[in-house]
Parts: C-alpha cells; structure tokens; sequence
C-alpha cells in the first residue's frame, strides 16, 4: 500500500536541489477516548468560557494576545498573525552539516520518511550515502503548515529521515539537578562493582526488536472493548464530518540545475558565511514567557 505523500519539495544546500516528498513516519497508538453525554449519547466539546464571569462567549468576541508581563497584554490582531507567518519555500533549506553524534536525542522531536521524486533518486542517494560515510547529518530548516521547524537530515537504512527538532531554548539545561559529576572520586566504582555491573548488562543485553514492546494498557482497554462489542454493549454516536487538510503540490522539477552543480564541483557551506546571531539574554525571559502564553492562546481559540 502507497504511502500518502504530505508535504512536497526539495532539499537544498549550495546549488544542489534534490526534489523530495514527506512521508509520516509513526502513527498513534494510545487509546483515543472521546467524550460523550451519557444521556443521549451526544459528541461533547468545549464551550468558550470567560473566566471572570463564567458565561460562554462568541468566537467573534476572541482576541488574541500575548502577555509581556504579570497581568499586561498586547493584543495581537489576525492580520498581524498571518503577516508574522514564516513563507513557505517549499524547500528543506540544509544549514550545516554536523557530527551525527553531537545532537543529543533530546533535541529530536518528530520523524518523517523522505523519498526521492521527480528523477531525485541517483541525488538522493548521493546525498544518503555520503552521510553515512562522513558520519555527519544535515541540520535543516523546513516551513510546514505555516509554521518553522528546525530539523535533522538522518540517513537510516535506505531511506534519509528529517527528524523535526526542538529549538535551543524549549530544552531545559540540566543546571539545579542533583546529579553525581562524571569522574568524581567520590562516585567512582570499584573494581568489583564495575564489573558486576558490566556482568549484567551483558546477560541482559539483546538485538534491538521493537516489536516486541507492546502498549499493555491499550491492549487491555482494547481486549475490553471487544468483550463488550460480544456482548452487545455499544452505542451509536453521530459525528461531525471534518475536511481533509490540502497540502501544497507545486514542485519543481530541478534534475538539470542539480546534475550542472555536481559537475561543477563542492560547493562552499554557507554556515560559515553567516553572522553570529545578536545576544537575545536581555530578552530571553519574556520571550519565553510569550511564546507559551501564545500557544495557550492558540489552545483556546
């Protein structure tokens, strides 16, 4: 079965472009409980509360606004929004090229498969397969969906993923916890315990199958709810029908420009090139104390 392309493109560094489409990489698999009136069997959703007087407000009523300080706003009006958005390019624009090793998974967010399209196959695993050699991934910038993400280029088997990536400032430094320091005399290991240790986690240790890790709790909610479908117990509940997203299609076709720019030798990066960005330590706090009032904002229209 063909997997649904979502978003398509190219990937970019220098004068190589590489056309591509996103694919998901993961589904979810929790378990999905919808809310419903236990009288009629009815969808429940939410209502728009204002919380000083406790009645249900218009949607038209809904301003959005981002705090900058304890109890003072600025109201921030849709076109301002939609002119703030950052422009879709089309494009996973490579940055640098880095040590694979260097980015913490803490950083990672999000994967999806990238595929070759358009003739992108032989670049495509081109750009794969020196990854793998140099041990190096792309760090990349994308727009989906009107909104920027920072992400990584990863060659894995066949295919290269691009690993949607946290920003520095939303991963918390590990300062203020009590952890022991690497190397200290104090929390060094004996001979023996080292190696009772070392011991263990080669009788535990196993290829990696990830089949073989299951969602206990969704399997039992799950084997509950066809116990009860056996039995007759279930509900008719009438949904709402909603609109499939539409997802942009216009790619160009840049097979000749990428073959004339690897005939044409490396290319310089163009990391180097770019001036440190300015300190933002004055501005760091609110700013940060904005962007999640922002998305509570979002949340709550």
């Amino acid at each position: 079965m063909a997997m649904r392309t979502i978003w398509k493109g190219a990937i970019t560094f220098g004068l190589v472009h590489i056309p591509v489409g996103l694919h998901t990489a993961t589904t979810e698999s929790g378990v999905d409980f919808d809310w419903l009136d236990r009288r009629s069997m009815d969808p429940v959703g939410y209502k728009r509360i204002n919380k000083r007087t406790g009645k249900e407000i218009e949607s038209k009523d809904i301003v959005k606004g981002v705090e900058y300080e304890d109890g003072q706003y600025v109201i921030i009006s849709p076109e301002e929004i939609s002119e703030a958005y950052p422009r879709t390019t089309q494009t996973i624009e490579i940055q640098q090229f880095v040590e694979a090793a260097e980015v913490s998974f803490v950083y990672l967010e999000r994967p999806y498969y990238v595929a070759p399209i358009n003739k992108g196959q032989k670049v495509y695993a081109l750009l794969r397969d020196t990854l793998v050699k140099s041990g190096k991934i792309g760090i990349a910038k994308v727009v989906i969906q009107t909104k920027q993400h920072l992400a990584a280029l990863i060659p894995v088997g066949d295919a290269l993923v691009l690993n949607l990536m946290r920003w520095g400032d939303e991963v918390k430094s590990v300062e203020g916890l009590d952890l022991p320091k690497a190397g200290a005399k104090t929390m060094s290991p004996t001979a023996s315990e080292l190696k009772m240790a070392k011991m263990l986690v080669e009788e535990m240790s196993a290829a990696w199958d990830p089949a073989q890790y299951q969602d206990e709790f969704k399997a039992a909610i799950m084997e509950l709810v066809e116990q009860k479908v056996k039995a007759g117990k279930t509900e008719t509940v009438i949904e709402p029908q909603e609109e499939a997203p539409a997802y942009a299609d216009n790619v160009i076709d840049l097979t000749d420009l990428l073959q004339r720019s690897l005939r044409g030798g490396a290319t310089k990066g163009r990391a180097s090139k770019k001036a440190a960005p300015r300190s933002t330590s004055s501005r760091k706090a609110p700013a940060k104390k904005a962007a999640k009032t922002a998305r509570q904002a979002k949340k709550a229209a």
